[in-house]
This record gives C-alpha cells, sequence and structure tokens, in this order.
C-alpha cells in the first residue's frame, strides 16, 4: 500500500493545491493525513485537497511524489476512486 501525492497546480483560495491518495486503503490514507495535521474536512470521498505548504511534510512522512496523470491513473486502478456519478448522487 502506497499514499501519492501530485504537485501542487491545481489554484484556489490563493494557493495552490496538491490531491494526496492511497491505492489501497483509506486508513492508510486518514492515518498520513492525521499526521501531517491536515484537516479531515479537505478529505473528498476517495482523496485528500492539500495546500502547497503541506507538500513538503507530507512527502517527508511518506507519500510519494508522483506526477497529476500517474496519481489519476492509481485512484483510477484502485478500489477507493469514487466516480463523478456516484459523487454526485447518480450511480
Amino acid at each position: 500500500m502506497t499514499v501519492y501525492i501530485d504537485p501542487p497546480l491545481w489554484p484556489r483560495h490563493g494557493t495552490t493545491w496538491s490531491h494526496l491518495v492511497s491505492d489501497a486503503a483509506l486508513d492508510e490514507l486518514h492515518a498520513l493525513a492525521r499526521s501531517a495535521g491536515v484537516p479531515a474536512r479537505a478529505f473528498d470521498l476517495d482523496h485528500y485537497d492539500v495546500p502547497a505548504e503541506r507538500h513538503d511534510a507530507l512527502v517527508a512522512l511518506g507519500a510519494r511524489p508522483v506526477s497529476t496523470r500517474e496519481l489519476i491513473r492509481r485512484l483510477r486502478a484502485s478500489p477507493l476512486r469514487v466516480t463523478a456519478a456516484e459523487r454526485h448522487g447518480r450511480a
């Protein structure tokens, strides 16, 4: 099991954001997020949105940096993926 983080490329609320995902276990994802001080409200069903200022700390704690394309590929291949239809209650 691995937790992955993409580069902080997504602008919003005066900063840029990364996504933090696991390829197999939400417990692992939540534990890493908690250890870095990421609030629970940052969790969005299958990933955390994390501000750029937390990126380096998450990598230091064990998150594996990957490209956004790789992160999406790994999340889609995992059993944890929440589709857009599921996210909006259409599945």
